[in-house]
């Protein structure tokens, strides 16, 4: 059954574009905001990401790429 539209709660994510050593893009991978802020910024988008990644390549098999850069969704280039 479908939601209703405005019943996730804003917030509770953040989106990051992943892109890989080998230049392809993952874009809107989904962080619990709760990781990050603070201190270490985004950092902590990266452990959980590549947490992710390890847990997806056991099930198909393939290695996990290394991680060459990660950009927020939304955020403002510097």
């Amino acid at each position: 059954m479908a939601k209703k539209p405005g019943t996730n709660p804003k917030g509770e994510f953040a989106f990051f574009n992943v892109v890989y050593e080998d230049d392809t893009q993952r874009s809107n991978r989904r962080v619990p905001a709760e990781l990050i802020g603070g201190l270490d910024g985004d950092e902590p988008a990266r452990g959980f990401i590549m947490e992710q990644d390890r847990e997806i390549s056991e099930k198909s098999g393939r290695p996990p790429l290394g991680i060459k850069r990660l950009e927020r969704v939304g955020a403002k280039k510097k």
